[in-house]
């Protein structure tokens, strides 16, 4: 597995133009959601089930679908 690790370039992985568009959707979100917060009462929940989406959306997109699985075929031999 170190051998493979040798050969592949690390930097052209992910690109900084892409790096960035990703950064900013998320932060979008993640704001959203703190805004969400000025909303809430205890009379209504839509502002608090928006402010819990936001925050898992921000917090999990980057994690599960745009992070790099350990769990490929590549690192299966």
């Amino acid at each position: 597995m170190a051998e493979n690790a040798k050969n592949r370039p690390i930097e052209n992985e992910n690109p900084l133009i892409g790096n960035i568009i990703i950064f900013v959707v998320m932060a979008a979100i993640f704001v959203a959601g703190i805004v969400a917060v000025s909303w809430l009462d205890f009379t209504n929940v839509w502002p608090m089930a928006a402010l819990i989406l936001c925050f898992v959306g921000a917090f999990f997109i980057p994690m599960t679908f745009l992070g790099r699985s350990d769990s490929g075929s590549e690192h299966r031999k």
